[in-house]
C-alpha cells in the first residue's frame, strides 16, 4: 500500500491546497505529476511546467511509487 508519509519529497499541510499531498516546499500536488504523465507528458515537460518542483523530488516520488508496487 502506498503511504506518502514515508516519502521525504512530499508533504501534507492541513489547509494548504486543500490538504493534498504536495511536492515539499511547493504548492504543486503530487497528483499533478501522475495526471500529466498519464496524458503523455514527459518528466522534462512536467519540470518545465512546474519549475518549483525539483527533478530529485520527481525521482523520489516515482521510486517511492515503484517500491509500493513491488509489494502488490
Amino acid at each position: 500500500m502506498l503511504t506518502w508519509s514515508d516519502c521525504p519529497a512530499v508533504e501534507r499541510i492541513p489547509g494548504k491546497v486543500s490538504g493534498a499531498w504536495l511536492f515539499k516546499d511547493t504548492r504543486v500536488p503530487v497528483k499533478a505529476l501522475f495526471e500529466n504523465l498519464e496524458d503523455g507528458a514527459s518528466v522534462n515537460d512536467f519540470l518545465e511546467w512546474f519549475p518549483d518542483v525539483r527533478r530529485e523530488q520527481v525521482e523520489a516520488v516515482l521510486a517511492h511509487t515503484e517500491r509500493s508496487l513491488e509489494g502488490a
